[in-house]
């Protein structure tokens, strides 16, 4: 669909006379007399309802003496195997409703529950010490949760709380305790919880609960993502909202903001309905522009594209005026399983990918396990530091019966649609012409076997490591595109682990640092006549934006809910205003300075 230009500035001015209706509201001088509580924006959206507790479980249970170690054993298999039951359900459910890249989850606590490194010093502690199947369940699961927590790994750390939440659930089982069942919720509520597991979070009935706020968790916690699928507005990291709000308490809950109001006044309540109304007229403004092809108001084309890890995620992409994909996360096709996909299993996702997509071009990365993303079956070798360590590409490479297979389904998928290869972190001008030269090798042994692939494929490398930014001008010589991964590469810069929260005040997506290595990487591509995109969550970042804009980015890749607003936010700003700034900002020395200037122009 093609729009005129006199539309797209009555659209773009619509949304700005509701954000500055929606601000001067706010700012109006009415004092909020509600309890606030701050915690992280998770989910957009504005939610108002009474609160509803999601207590966990009383587990607690008396020791006593058994006669009978095997009568133990056999309720110990018998909860175990409820437990199976249960969770099956769950992933199930949540692949209808979510995808499988959020039942594989589910997945990984269905191989907790048989793993005998778990579940045979549990039998064993009953049969030696003659305790209590909890007694051995509580006893064997603490000290698989200290070991997982005292590591310097984010992800491993991250594994304790899996096997947490999975042997809570067992606990139940032995108990006879009821464990708590969000889907049984039959009323318009606010959830409100210490944290919201996997399980909890994935059985939440989009018709009942309106949002939830937690005491812990981040915007990367299961909880967050699954929030922003299934578009409910959530705060989370507030520290302290279960004893703040006590139940039936009318709460309002802002995912814009990252608030949580309790017991608000008439006039209070009134503000945020009003907000509320103008959110939601806010989000039909953005559907006027699903098709609309994003310009800057001075011409300048750009593409908004999304990063998927399902062909499940296509969809959502299609629904939110995706123009492409900027990232196909290929590692979802492995986890979850008890061995490798096959090629012809990943033929089949990639196939069905580029066909949904049709003629839009599809970025697929090839796989990245190591750091934070672990596959039991490749017994990768455990590493002091793994996000530096032997991950993505240096795999890759040195396991050719992995990465020959994913190139095979790649090349054979790429005659169903507008397919682009990305080899994921490339620290050297050899590691990309090894990747590329076994791409060829390959692309070569299907033709001789009679296999159809496709003419010309784009092959292109994510920057993610400073040095390859540093030296993009000899890349942009031998690369068709590069794509710009932010998340690493900002972590990489300024050493500063974004997982950590006692760091975290140092991943600075705006830091002069990162956007001079952002503009290095920009001119590089340019000067060879080759594309840039950008992947990581700074592409969809509204302070960011403007920045990118000015600097030249030519693609701009995020979640599939973050499509329309940046487009309405492109479609009201200059190219070459923002980028007649652009020494100016290269030229700041700290991140304050350089949002108040973009701020600052932002309103002129």
């Amino acid at each position: 669909m093609v729009i005129s230009d006199f539309v797209v500035h009555e659209v773009i001015e619509q949304i700005k006379t509701l954000n500055s209706y929606l601000k001067s509201s706010i700012e109006k001088g009415r004092l909020i007399s509600m309890t606030i509580k701050q915690g992280i924006a998770a989910s957009s959206g504005i939610a108002i309802a009474k609160s509803y507790h999601l207590a966990s479980p009383d587990l607690s249970f008396e020791k006593r003496p058994i006669d009978d170690p095997n009568v133990e054993i056999k309720r110990l298999d018998k909860a175990l195997e409820v437990s199976k039951q249960e969770l099956e359900k769950i992933k199930e459910h949540t692949e209808k409703e979510l995808g499988i890249e959020h039942a594989d989850i589910f997945s990984a606590h269905l191989l907790v529950l048989s793993d005998p490194e778990l579940i045979n010093p549990m039998k064993d502690k009953i049969s030696s010490s003659k305790v209590m199947a909890e007694s051995a369940l509580e006893e064997v699961t603490n000290m698989f949760i200290d070991m997982f927590e005292t590591m310097d790994n984010e992800y491993m750390r991250e594994r304790a709380a899996d096997i947490r939440d999975v042997t809570k659930r067992v606990m139940a089982h032995l108990l006879g305790v009821t464990f708590p069942n969000p889907a049984l919720i039959d009323e318009e509520v606010i959830v409100i919880a210490n944290d919201l597991t996997p399980s909890d979070t994935a059985q939440l009935n989009r018709q009942y609960v309106k949002g939830f706020a937690t005491d812990i968790g981040g915007r990367t916690s299961h909880s967050a993502i699954m929030a922003r699928s299934l578009e409910i507005p959530a705060v989370v990291g507030t520290k302290d909202i279960t004893k703040a709000v006590s139940q039936n308490d009318l709460v309002i809950v802002d995912g814009n903001e990252g608030t949580v109001m309790i017991d608000p006044s008439d006039e209070d309540l009134a503000l945020y309905l009003e907000k509320q109304d103008m959110f939601a007229r806010q989000k039909e403004e953005w559907a006027k522009l699903k098709d609309v092809p994003t310009f800057s108001v001075d011409g300048k084309q750009v593409e908004l594209v999304s990063n998927i890890g399902t062909p499940d995620d296509v969809a959502g992409v299609l629904n939110n005026g995706g123009e492409g994909i900027g990232l196909y996360r290929t590692e979802f096709l492995y986890m979850g399983k008890n061995q490798l996909p096959t090629e012809d299993e990943q033929y089949g996702a990639y196939k069905s990918v580029l066909e949904q997509m049709e003629d839009k071009p599809v970025v697929v990365r090839t796989l990245d396990v190591g750091g934070d993303k672990e596959l039991n079956y490749l017994e990768l070798p455990k590493e002091l530091n793994p996000f530096l360590g032997f991950r993505a590409i240096r795999f890759c490479l040195a396991n050719e019966h992995v990465f020959r297979p994913q190139l095979r389904a790649l090349l054979r998928a790429s005659v169903h649609g507008n397919l682009k290869i990305m080899f994921p972190m490339i620290a050297t001008l050899e590691e990309f012409r090894q990747a590329k030269a076994i791409l060829m090798d390959e692309k070569e042994n299907l033709q001789n076997e009679g296999k159809e692939v496709a003419d010309q494929i784009e092959v292109g490398i994510m920057v993610e490591i400073p040095s390859t930014a540093i030296t993009a001008k000899q890349f942009a010589q031998e690369v068709d595109f590069f794509s710009i991964g932010t998340n690493d590469l900002i972590q990489y810069t300024m050493a500063a682990d974004r997982m950590n929260e006692q760091v975290s005040y140092l991943y600075q997506p705006y830091h002069p640092a990162i956007l001079n290595l952002v503009n290095n990487v920009i001119e590089a591509a340019h000067s060879e006549g080759k594309w840039v995109g950008m992947c990581g969550e700074m592409a969809g970042d509204p302070i960011a934006i403007p920045i990118l804009l000015g600097l030249g980015l030519d693609e701009f890749s995020m979640s599939a809910t973050s499509i329309l607003p940046a487009r309405t936010q492109i479609l009201g700003l200059s190219k070459k205003k923002l980028a007649a700034n652009k020494d100016i900002i290269l030229a700041m020395s700290t991140t304050e300075e350089v949002i108040e200037f973009v701020r600052k122009i932002a309103e002129e």
